[in-house]
């Protein structure tokens, strides 16, 4: 069975941590200049809403007119497919020349049949390049095409005040004003744009250790380190932290960066229903009794990845029904907050805030810059000695290149306007304008009759359109 002890992963082994007492948990805030107000009216805040979540399913007359146009679309691509292949319809598609035929192919034909006759019939929403910030409404190159979607040309002309419903830029803080860009403006005039080395080398700058500092600060923990990439902050420290005799229980609706690392890892991944404790528990309960396949050993670690909001499906993780599984079968919690850092909770500080959880709960707590903070790169937090091993042990720490100065600075301004360390209340008033403005579009969809997915609080708010008919127009 995995170690008690709801400690640190780290370097093969379970570090275990007793329960501080109320006085060493103080002290350690202190050492970390970390000053959380985690009591109101001298009691904890925990989050006592309802929790709702909606996943309506399709009606039938709905069901059976999209089962029907993909199935007239179907019927007429094998038609168009045999005209192309007779030389009667022009095809733009990358296809096998004659003196390849005796190779194994490197195309699939079926592998790209809708992609040929239903996607390129609609591709004009996707892949349109703007020429702005990517604020509430931005600048859009106008395109053209007159082989139907299959090649486009620019016409020069840039179309102006586009409504953005599908940015990233949660609270607004992907802007190009001069008076809240002076401090980036001065960090790239010091550092210049690229740092052109890892942080074990020579890619280590005081702009990291501040903005390390400031995210253990904001999210209430010991330390912090940051990554250039958020994909990679999922990809290249999960094979860090378990490996080959190691269990992890993955959410079957995870992130791909999420997937990828559990993979690299060489651990053994089960995945569980999405946001399902009967699922997550049965799967925790074998692996405690039966350990190991075939040996019966105990496993190494067991490891649950979640994610705070699902990007694609708009729902929050249940985090106190996870923490609680997770102590009880003595396993890992990893926390992906790429979505919900910033977007939830009172203070903005993540699903761990928005529940009124303990940070020290979760042990492995990831998230990004790229959303909520207007910037790129991701951070990975938690105790110190896991922090520690993974700047010596992490592919991330060690072989990629370092983030961008200007780019950590941008994460740091905008992580104390919401902290209020700017002097403004700036930041909180952004958090309060996201969460009004969730309600509103999600209650106004659902006033005009769509079918929408997730949790009422969520930010991300998928809407199913089903026909493809719908999608182009």
């Amino acid at each position: 069975m995995a170690n008690p002890g709801g400690g640190t992963v780290c370097n093969g082994k379970l570090h275990n941590h007793q329960k501080q007492s109320n006085g060493s948990q103080s002290g350690n805030h202190k050492r970390n200049r970390i000053i959380r107000e985690t009591q109101q009216n001298a009691k904890p805040y925990f989050y006592n809403k309802p929790f709702v979540e909606s996943f309506e399913e399709v009606p039938m007359y709905a069901a059976i007119f999209t089962y029907l146009c993909y199935g007239i679309g179907t019927l007429f691509g094998y038609l168009r497919d045999f005209l192309r292949n007779h030389g009667i319809e022009k095809c733009s598609m990358a296809v096998e020349r004659k003196e390849q035929k005796d190779f194994v192919p490197l195309y699939q034909d079926f592998e790209n049949f809708y992609k040929r006759n239903i996607y390129m019939r609609i591709r004009d929403n996707w892949n349109r390049p703007i020429c702005s910030v990517p604020g509430p409404t931005f600048d859009v190159m106008e395109r053209v095409s007159d082989d139907y979607n299959w090649t486009f040309k620019f016409t020069g002309r840039i179309i102006q005040d586009v409504i953005n419903v599908g940015s990233y830029n949660y609270l607004g803080f992907a802007e190009n004003s001069n008076e809240s860009l002076t401090t980036v403006r001065n960090v790239l005039k010091k550092y210049g744009v690229g740092m052109c080395s890892s942080r074990q080398e020579m890619g280590n700058t005081d702009k990291h250790e501040e903005l390390e500092e400031l995210v253990a600060q904001f999210l209430g923990v010991e330390a912090a380190m940051v990554f250039g990439m958020g994909f990679a902050t999922n990809s290249m420290n999960i094979p860090a932290l378990v490996g080959k005799g190691c269990l992890i229980l993955s959410d079957e609706l995870n992130h791909t960066s999420i997937i990828l690392g559990a993979r690299l890892s060489k651990a053994t991944i089960r995945t569980f229903k999405h946001n399902n404790m009967q699922s997550l528990e049965k799967l925790l309960r074998e692996a405690v009794i039966y350990g190991q396949p075939r040996s019966r050993r105990a496993w190494k670690k067991i490891l649950i990845l979640v994610e705070g909001i699902y990007s694609m499906e708009g729902s929050i993780v249940r985090l106190p029904e996870i923490i609680a599984l997770k102590k009880k079968y003595k396993a890992y919690l990893y926390l992906d907050e790429a979505h919900s850092i910033g977007s939830l909770g009172p203070r903005g500080q993540g699903v761990v805030d928005y529940f009124g959880m303990d940070p020290y709960d979760v042990d492995v707590l990831m998230g990004t810059f790229t959303k909520s903070f207007g910037a790129a790169g991701g951070y990975i937090a938690g105790r110190k000695d896991l922090v520690d091993y993974l700047r010596v042990y992490s592919h991330g720490a060690v072989y990629a290149t370092s983030m961008s100065a200007p780019i950590a600075e941008q994460t740091i301004r905008s992580m104390k306007s919401l902290m209020g360390l700017d002097g403004t209340t700036n930041g909180i008033q952004r958090i309060r304008q996201l969460a009004q403005n969730t309600r509103y579009f999600r209650n106004r969809l659902n006033e005009m009759g769509f079918i929408i997915y997730g949790n009422q609080e969520s930010p991300v708010i998928p809407l199913l359109l089903y026909l493809p008919s719908k999608v182009a127009s």
